[in-house]
């Protein structure tokens, strides 16, 4: 067994060049491959564009490892793909329209489905498969833990950017998911495989399963080593990481692993960029999680070794459906978002995986006004929103404080309309006490629960509005002074109302 964690930075593309002219000489593969990090690394260094032959699915076929699913919402993920990315369905008269790419290898064409929508709302109903196996994914039916069909994306609820263009998300809550069982060309048994996936690393929960990858084809839990996918999020039941979470980790049915057991990896680390790449593959006896940043700087691998030392892992009796948003069985108590993913055949290497991550950071994932990260000014005190003494009691009471730059008063408004922050190795939310709607509510700190109390709008007039209450986030009294306490008020205009994200 190798467990390591490594990195390949936009610092070390010549080494990774190297590496890879190594690994593939012979093979007829590494200009490919090498031409996918050059358009990454130049991208990076500010000119976000999809070069010809650097994509995912170019990348992956290079290495020799094909796609055999690709999915996103955002862009192509072959040079030549020109076609839809996915369907959107209107409430007002339910009809449907393929939202595709501006051009062959480009971004998604996100204006018609403004123009498609407006004036209603609009749901995904289906993602398309890139790869031209047919493996789309539509709306989940039940399955062994609960009963569908299940809900549906709304499809504004996940904006963004990418290569400077507007484009749009996966937005799974609760209840939400998608599926196929009749594949094309999946993984089944113990034969090998991959699969990334890009996430908003601020929206998930403790609940199961945010998944995206290999599953029964049954929508029922077969038994261990039934199934292969990326999990994401910060439950405890089976195997868990470092810190708080959340956490990559392999979902193979009957367990979240984290490593070769169902319990703690050391090596699995709390991991949260705004936009996360996620990797699970897995092999005969070996199998590795990987993650990193999608927006900059390289891949680390949490686990690299052999299958669960638990029966019925070993060989891996794998069935070759397609989840994205649940679990095997349609446990459906998840939340995150998605925006591309693909699966392989065969077992990509990491130097296949550290390319396309170099093309994640050359497309320049932004976050289109759905997260900021920054301080959270109150404009009438020139102070910033503070956890008062980095407390983690759930509880605690915001207040204002001079600005320090301390993770304390670093806030990251998600696309899931949260505001979060840590505080001492906690990620915490701003919530509304105990749900109340009435002027003079405390604002606090409470674990991340996806509840109307933790949904905040960011106004462009400069409030920051609690969507349950309509009440603007408030300094009390009007005072500018350290330990002013925060509460919600009925919006008048004053200065004490005025907040800026930055």
């Amino acid at each position: 067994m190798r467990t390591t964690r490594t990195g390949t930075t936009g610092g070390s593309v010549r080494s990774l060049l190297t590496a890879l002219r190594h690994r593939f000489a012979g093979a007829g593969v590494a200009a490919a491959l090498v031409a996918g990090v050059l358009a990454g690394a130049a991208g990076a260094a500010g000119t976000p564009a999809q070069a010809a032959g650097s994509l995912p699915c170019d990348l992956y076929a290079a290495g020799g490892t094909p796609c055999v699913a690709a999915h996103a919402t955002t862009r192509a993920l072959y040079s030549s793909y020109s076609g839809a990315l996915y369907q959107v369905r209107r409430a007002s008269d339910n009809a449907t329209r393929d939202i595709g790419v501006l051009g062959a290898g480009g971004y998604a064409d996100a204006a018609s489905q403004d123009s498609f929508c407006a004036g209603t709302s609009c749901v995904i109903t289906v993602i398309y498969d890139q790869s031209g196996r047919n493996n789309k994914l539509t709306q989940a039916p039940g399955g062994g833990a609960a009963g569908g069909p299940d809900n549906l994306a709304d499809a504004t609820a996940a904006p963004t950017t990418v290569g400077g263009h507007k484009a749009y998300g996966v937005f799974v809550a609760p209840g939400t998911g998608y599926r196929n069982n009749q594949t094309s060309g999946i993984a089944t048994g113990d034969s090998p495989e991959g699969m990334y996936a890009v996430l908003d690393g601020t929206h998930y929960n403790g609940g199961c399963c945010f998944d995206y990858g290999n599953a029964e084809t049954d929508s029922n839990d077969d038994g261990n080593g039934t199934m292969e996918a990326i999990y994401f999020g910060n439950i405890k039941v089976w195997g868990y990481g470092t810190g708080n979470g959340p956490w990559i980790m392999a979902d193979l049915e009957n367990g979240l692993f984290s490593g070769v057991n169902q319990h703690y990896n050391a090596n699995d680390p709390t991991i949260s960029h705004r936009y996360t790449t996620a990797i699970v593959k897995g092999g005969p006896n070996h199998w590795a999680i990987r993650g990193g940043n999608a927006q900059s700087g390289g891949l680390s691998t949490f686990y690299d070794g052999v299958r669960p030392n638990v029966a019925g892992y070993n060989p891996m009796r794998k069935q070759g459906a397609i989840i994205l948003g649940i679990g095997g069985d349609n446990s459906k108590g998840a939340q995150g978002t998605f925006y591309e993913g693909v699966m392989t055949s065969g077992y990509p290497s990491d130097a296949t995986e550290n390319a396309v991550q170099a093309n994640l950071n050359s497309v320049a994932y932004g976050a289109g006004g759905s997260a900021t990260t920054g301080a959270l000014h109150a404009g009438g005190a020139g102070k910033c929103l503070d956890v008062p003494n980095s407390s983690t009691t759930a509880g605690a009471q915001l207040q204002i404080w001079s600005c320090s730059g301390q993770a304390n008063q670093i806030w990251t408004r998600t696309s899931a309309g949260q505001l979060t922050v840590y505080s001492g190795s906690s990620q915490l939310c701003l919530d509304a006490y105990q749900k109340q709607t009435t002027a003079g509510t405390k604002v606090v700190t409470w674990p991340c629960n996806g509840g109307a109390n933790q949904q905040w709008t960011l106004n462009s007039n400069g409030t920051v509005t609690g969507n349950q209450s309509g009440l603007c986030l408030d300094v009390t009294g009007g005072s500018t002074a350290d330990g002013a306490l925060a509460e919600l008020w009925s919006c008048n205009g004053q200065s004490n109302q005025q907040w800026s994200l930055s």
